[in-house]
């Protein structure tokens, strides 16, 4: 099992083990807060089992069918990560109005919040780790993960120190209210999840910064006389395929303008170490 894959397998142990706690807790307690973060661990664990497969398929070598690799499944990945994080954010909000006209009372209030701040540290944590991972593997899936978790921190949190307050107060219109704001948190959170994911899936172009990260490198290794054009850069995965037009003395010869590309195509790699690049060589017009 690769580096990516055992993360990914981590954090679905993590994600079983809080969403048994929070369901637990939340029927003990009554909280509906907690009952919406144990869905919202669910679908969390919903999302890592798929991003554990996804990372296993987008590893799979280039074949004659698919000469660009897997990496795409990752983002399928991400999309749909995305889209049942929409769903569970629905459900929270329709459990919580019935609250809001149906308030219910809440016990083990020291339980209930204790378990949210337990939730809330173990998600840092784990969360940090794929985060690494992922910059290190350049995998948007655990990337997708990771960002999920780390909202994860701040409604866990949220909820926790909202059911402190009930406890202080006695005010249980606060636990629905708490759970709608969790759940219009999630709203936002899967919104760009998706947006970010769904691009590379269009063959969108990366970001302005990246893409004037790499013309900016090439214009600096490029000897005098030399110019370049047409730059493309999109993204498979965690794979980088880029082109563009080399345009060269008319005089030079194949091997000089071998060479020029092969020293471009070692310094893109320093940036992505996982690049398909193509360069094709033209005379330059006068």
């Amino acid at each position: 099992m690769n580096k990516k894959a055992r993360v990914a397998a981590i954090t679905v142990f993590s994600n079983i083990s809080l969403t048994l706690l929070k369901l637990l807790v939340g029927l003990l307690s009554g909280s509906v807060s907690i009952l919406s973060e144990a869905i919202h661990s669910a679908i969390d664990l919903l999302a890592s089992i798929i991003a554990f497969f996804a990372v296993q398929l987008s590893n799979k070598k280039p074949d004659i069918k698919h000469p660009y690799g897997h990496g795409k499944y990752e983002n399928i990945s991400a999309v749909l990560e995305g889209l049942l994080i929409l769903i569970a954010a629905v459900w929270i909000i329709y459990e919580a109005v019935h609250k809001l006209i149906n308030p219910e009372e809440i016990t083990s209030y020291g339980l209930a919040s204790g378990i949210m701040f337990f939730a809330a540290i173990t998600n840092f944590f784990v969360s940090r780790m794929l985060y690494k991972v992922a910059k290190e593997t350049n995998s948007i899936a655990l990337e997708a993960d990771a960002l999920h978790l780390k909202t994860d921190i701040y409604t866990s949190l949220g909820v926790g120190l909202g059911i402190v307050l009930i406890w202080i107060s006695g005010l249980l219109i606060l636990d629905p209210l708490f759970a709608i704001i969790v759940a219009l948190l999630i709203v936002r959170e899967a919104f760009k999840l998706i947006q970010r994911a769904f691009d590379p899936l269009l063959d969108a172009g990366v970001g302005n910064k990246e893409f004037e990260s790499i013309n900016a490198l090439i214009k600096s290794e490029l000897p005098s006389g030399i110019n370049f054009s047409n730059l493309r850069i999109r993204q498979n995965g965690a794979l980088y395929i880029l082109d563009f037009i080399l345009e060269v003395p008319p005089k030079m010869s194949v091997e000089q303008a071998h060479n020029i590309c092969d020293n471009l195509e070692l310094s893109i790699r320093e940036i992505y170490s996982e690049a398909d690049i193509k360069i094709h060589v033209e005379p330059k017009k006068d």
